[in-house]
């Protein structure tokens, strides 16, 4: 048992970090402290790692994690900071979520988001 798996996890946060509706840093905070290993809050040790790059939040754990564990952990930032009305979890890659904004009335949505 020689293999120890590495995850890493991305969350994008740039479109409300540049609107200012947000603040990265609190949601890395945030994140360190409900993240639970083994059904504990505060227990990360080495296994698990937050990186935070611009508006970015990195997570690397090397230990079992979910990734749906992460988009519920978003989502319930959003709702503590009354956000969860203006922006949604969007799974951009196999490994990384986004936030991004709901599209009211915009049926042409991946149109939209192809421009960028």
């Amino acid at each position: 048992r020689k293999k120890k798996t590495s995850l890493k996890y991305t969350l994008d946060c740039t479109h409300p970090v540049e609107d200012g509706i947000m603040d990265c840093a609190n949601f890395e905070k945030f994140l360190l402290e409900k993240i639970k290993v083994n059904g504990k809050t505060g227990n990360l040790g080495s296994n698990v790692t937050l990186d935070k790059q611009k508006s970015k939040v990195v997570v690397n754990s090397e230990v079992p994690f979910s990734k749906r564990y992460l988009k519920y952990l978003t989502k319930k930032f959003l709702k503590k900071n009354n956000l969860r009305d203006w922006l949604r979890v969007v799974a951009n890659s196999k490994d990384s979520y986004e936030l991004r904004y709901f599209q009211i009335n915009n049926e042409e949505e991946d149109e939209e988001d192809e421009k960028e």
